[in-house]
């Protein structure tokens, strides 16, 4: 069993979706890049683009009521491994800006390009919440 989560508001993605909640709270996020609600991009910089990619990764969660605090782990996809190196600090401070202090299991991979051509980064997810207690 699962549920397709999508963000009120948002343009319906075609070919994908934004993120998956499955049975036992594991949310499977789709790798989401730095375009706002309505799939347009409103910078070309990359640090910009991560964080709206993340803000966006946080508005997938809130749609299964988890936060960034259940993230278990990411993959990062840039398409320029010197651009993200040389400004890995203002990446990290944005990451903490958007995500806090969680640091789930994490790759990076440098790839020839992605699916939108002005993407600088995509980002996927999975995150697990916590089963009530009875």
């Amino acid at each position: 069993m699962h549920a397709i989560l999508q963000p009120e508001g948002w343009a319906k993605p075609i070919g994908y979706a934004n993120g998956i909640v499955s049975s036992g709270r594991i949310v499977h996020l789709a790798g989401l890049i730095g375009w706002n609600a309505a799939g347009e991009f409103e910078s070309d910089d990359l640090v910009d683009q991560v964080r709206q990619a993340l803000e966006n990764i946080v508005a997938v969660l809130a749609e299964a009521g988890a936060g960034p605090e259940h993230i278990t782990s990411m993959t990062w996809y840039f398409v320029d491994k010197r651009d993200y190196l040389a400004r890995l600090a203002e990446v990290g401070a944005v990451y903490r800006e958007v995500i806090g202090r969680n640091f789930p299991a994490m790759a990076a991979v440098q790839v020839a390009g992605l699916m939108e051509d002005r993407a600088k980064v995509e980002i996927q997810a999975v995150a697990v919440i916590p089963e009530a207690s009875s």
